[in-house]
């Protein structure tokens, strides 16, 4: 029988290392201390006072365990989040007088245990401020901090992209209609990126009880990060430069596995589409509207009283017939598969006569806990539990076998209805089985420290479960709650969200502070979930959504209709737009969702991911740029910081040559100005400059998007679906380099879309060069393929922008062929012999 096992009695707080009391030293910082011979460990070192053990192990050179417990009681070597190969990896590492060395960092300890993080030049990038304080009240870790610190991650938080100054509460919530204020949300990912000098750490607290992350509210001179139970045990990840720290957390934490092809696609949906007629209606009309879609998804009123794993026979009859109606259409159906079980003794229910016949459910005071949701009084799956994960994934079977494409975990914080908290009371107990994988030994856990993990659970039971039933079939799961690593398991989504302008605008940073904490594939309710939004604010959210990595347009009951069509054909032909040239992208952002499932970077980046030091001092440009980001690798979409204001506003470009997306404009950022601020107080500085700002007014339908000069973008011709062989050829969109020095690049991946049969060699992989010559000639080489997948394209179309001709004419195999003269530049069509070829524009 198992015991419940509470979280150790804390002994008082820490304030003096009884070890090292005799070195204690004002100058400290100045001259370290010696440590005792016997705390340093092959991989780092171990320290205690009379009542705690400190304990730094190096992973990598770049990558830090920091842990503390009681004496003689280590903390549990276990983890939700981080990897088993990389919680275990270690390094030898470098013994010093006051710490340890390795390739990278160097680290220090004082007598009173604070550390301090530097690297191998002498930079501070992290020290503690204050001993760490361990109380019977919990842990609180305290780090300095200076004004120009910057802070991004935590996952979908409200509020602007650089978290500085802010405080937030890690507590999975069901928060319909938040706000820019509003904390805690729907998850729980406690990885952020501290930004110093232009040199960035990433740090993940592995602690699944409720945390809380303070960068500046309190005191502006230090951060914290807390908890009143649980285990003190973080990772820090050095760059230093910010790209690399989130390639780690992906090694540490795992990355987004590559989705299948039509979960890019456009997708549309509501709560809810009922009856059947209503979904075949849409279905219809999307495609004879010809507005280019891959999934359908259904909401709760599909089910019999709202029951999950249940057809509702009158308002669905034939369900199968249905989905494979849609499927002959090429729609995806996506559908909803909440975790709360009705409770409902003696009525044929499969999914609870199951689940308590083998005892699936979490208990309270010793009896199944019940909770009211959406079927009324309900149970829950205790997902720690190997056997009911398997037992929940056994559920799909009917639905999967009906044809069903994907499936979408809500409500599962775990929403109930019954208490003020919309959650399930703290002292409900979880049964953990005591994986290998995650190091936890078998034992009860009250949900307090369950909490935060239980909706990654949820995803990670489905995935399992469409990997059993379709084992070489790419699985699609959304998930509402999750934890770090949960990206492992499922895309996501910013949950219930407005129909307001601010929400749209608050869209963007959620989504990029999303991908810096692991989740790259993501969205948000296109035109707000809440409420129903104006024909301007609706056909302004399809154009943003459609350079986002999931298109999802969701709705509520009782809001006005949100497909594309509705307000009439003036809106509907913007919407059609920007959602085809979403589908004429799709080798581009198929190739960024590759390299992301390799990785880590993120589909959407913040600006100072791809240019870090693209500001004089130093600090981000997106501060500077709110509504900007990165779409995949070279495309910058510039969408209004107010979406609702009609005045121009200002584009903040990183320096360099830059090309207008629609128009193929040439515009040169690379002037050398000092900033009038820096050179107040630097009147001898040089170099990186600070160029005025673009001014842009665009019109309703009017979404501004550059290409960095240097790029190859790879396009297709449009389709109504993945499904769709393209008709044509595949084009590679050279943007030509900023100079002969200059060479360009880009990538293109393509596979079967759906399979894992990508494993086995069956890819196509092209890294792509080009350069221009000082005769102004323009060359691309299109190498040998990777991999012996057979593509749908028999020809590429080379359209060359930025580029003059001195004779119009195109060289390749032996062969000239004359240029063809487009709105944006030049163009020339060949065959793709699937050998190396070499391309010349002259």
């Amino acid at each position: 029988m198992l015991a419940l096992r509470l979280a150790p009695t804390r002994p008082r707080s820490l304030s003096v290392c009884v070890l090292c009391a005799t070195l204690a030293s004002p100058l400290f910082a100045q001259a370290p201390a010696a440590l005792p011979s016997s705390a340093h460990t092959p991989t780092g070192l171990q320290l205690s006072d009379s009542t705690l053990t400190l304990r730094v192990d190096a992973l990598r050179s770049d990558v830090l365990r920091v842990r503390l417990y009681p004496n003689n009681h280590p903390a549990e070597d276990a983890s939700w989040a981080v990897l088993p190969a990389s919680r275990t990896a270690s390094i030898a590492v470098t013994p010093e007088p006051a710490g340890f060395s390795t390739a990278d960092l160097r680290v220090a300890v004082a007598p009173d245990l604070r550390l301090t993080i530097s690297d191998l030049a002498g930079h501070v990038l992290q020290s503690d401020a204050l001993p760490i304080s361990w109380t019977p009240q919990g842990f609180t870790v305290t780090k300095t901090k200076s004004d120009v610190d910057h802070f991004f991650g935590l996952g979908d938080k409200p509020g602007p992209l650089d978290r500085a100054g802010e405080a937030f509460t890690m507590w999975n919530s069901d928060s319909f209609g938040f706000q820019e204020s509003t904390d805690p949300i729907y998850k729980s990912i406690p990885f952020f990126l501290e930004m110093h000098d232009s040199r960035t750490l990433g740090i993940l607290l592995d602690n699944t009880y409720r945390t809380f992350f303070d960068f500046g509210r309190k005191n502006t001179a230090q951060y914290t990060f807390s908890a009143p139970a649980g285990p003190l045990d973080y990772y820090i990840l050095y760059g230093p430069e910010p790209k690399h720290v989130i390639e780690t957390y992906a090694w540490l934490t795992g990355p987004t596995p590559l989705p299948p092809l039509w979960s890019l696609g456009y997708q549309q949906s509501r709560y809810s589409y009922t009856p059947r007629s209503e979904v075949e209606d849409v279905a219809a009309h999307l495609r004879r509207d010809k507005i280019p879609a891959d999934g359908i998804w259904l909401d709760i009123d599909y089910q019999y009283k709202y029951r999950p794993f249940t057809v509702d026979p009158v308002t669905f009859p034939d369900f199968p017939g249905l989905i494979h109606n849609l499927a002959a259409q090429h729609f995806h159906a996506i559908l909803i598969a909440d975790l709360h079980i009705a409770d409902a003794p003696n009525q044929n229910y499969p999914a609870y006569d199951s689940g308590v016949a083998t005892d699936q459910f979490v208990k309270q005071n010793g009896k199944t806990y019940v909770g009211d949701v959406w079927p009324g009084p309900s149970v829950f799956p205790d997902f720690t539990r190997a056997t009911t994960r398997t037992w929940f994934a056994s559920l799909y079977k009917d639905f999967v076998n009906d044809g069903a494409a994907g499936f979408w975990d809500d409500m599962n914080e775990p929403a109930v209805f019954t208490y003020p908290s919309k959650t399930m009371p703290d002292d409900v107990v979880h049964r953990i089985s005591g994986e290998e994988a995650e190091g936890f030994a078998p034992r009860l856990a009250f949900h307090t420290e369950i909490h935060n993990i239980y909706g990654m659970e949820n995803s990670r039971a489905t995935q399992e479960g469409l990997l059993t039933l379709q084992p070489n079939l790419r699985p699609f799961v959304l998930t509402r709650a999750t934890y770090a690593g949960g990206q492992r398991y499922a895309a996501t989504w910013t949950g219930d969200n407005l129909a307001t302008w601010n929400h749209l605008r608050m869209t963007t940073p959620q989504l990029l502070n999303l991908g810096l904490s692991g989740f790259s594939l993501s969205g948000a309710d296109v035109g707000g979930f809440g409420g129903s939004p104006s024909p301007d604010l609706l056909t302004r959210w399809l154009m943003l959504a459609a350079f986002q990595p999931i298109d999802r347009d969701h709705a509520a009951k009782g809001t006005r209709p949100h497909e594309p069509w509705a307000d009439g054909p003036e809106q509907e032909t913007i919407r059609r737009h920007y959602i085809e040239e979403r589908y004429r992208l799709l080798p581009y952002l198929y190739t960024t969702a590759e390299e992301t499932s390799r990785n880590g970077i993120p589909i959407i980046r913040p600006l100072f991911l791809e240019a870090p030091h693209a500001t004089a001092d130093d600090h981000p440009l997106d501060n500077d740029a709110p509504g900007e980001f990165f779409f995949g690798p070279s495309l910058l979409v510039a969408a209004s910081p107010l979406p609702d204001d009609v005045a121009p506003y200002e584009v903040h470009l990183p320096p360099g040559v830059w090309y207008d997306y629609w128009t193929g404009a040439r515009l040169d950022r690379r002037e050398t100005l000092i900033s009038r601020d820096l050179e107040l107080r630097n009147p001898t500085a040089t170099g990186k400059s600070q160029l005025p700002p673009l001014m842009v007014h665009p019109a309703l339908g009017d979404l501004p998007v550059y290409v960095h000069a240097g790029a190859i973008i790879p396009m297709q011709p449009l389709v109504q679906s993945t499904e769709e062989k393209p008709n044509g050829p595949l084009t590679l969109r050279v943007y030509a380099p900023a100079d002969t020095s200059t060479p360009c690049t880009g990538d293109l991946y393509t596979d079967d879309g759906a399979t894992f049969d990508f494993r086995h060699g069956a890819y196509l992989r092209l890294h792509l060069t080009c350069t221009i010559s000082v005769d102004g000639a323009l060359t691309l080489n299109i190498p040998a393929r990777e991999g012996d997948f057979h593509p749908w394209w028999t020809q590429f179309r080379i359209e060359a922008i930025g580029f003059t001709p001195h004779t119009a004419q195109a060289s390749t195999n032996g062969h000239t062929t004359p240029l063809d003269h487009t709105d944006v530049g030049y163009a020339v069509t060949v065959p793709d012999t699937g050998r190396p070829q070499t391309i010349v524009l002259h």
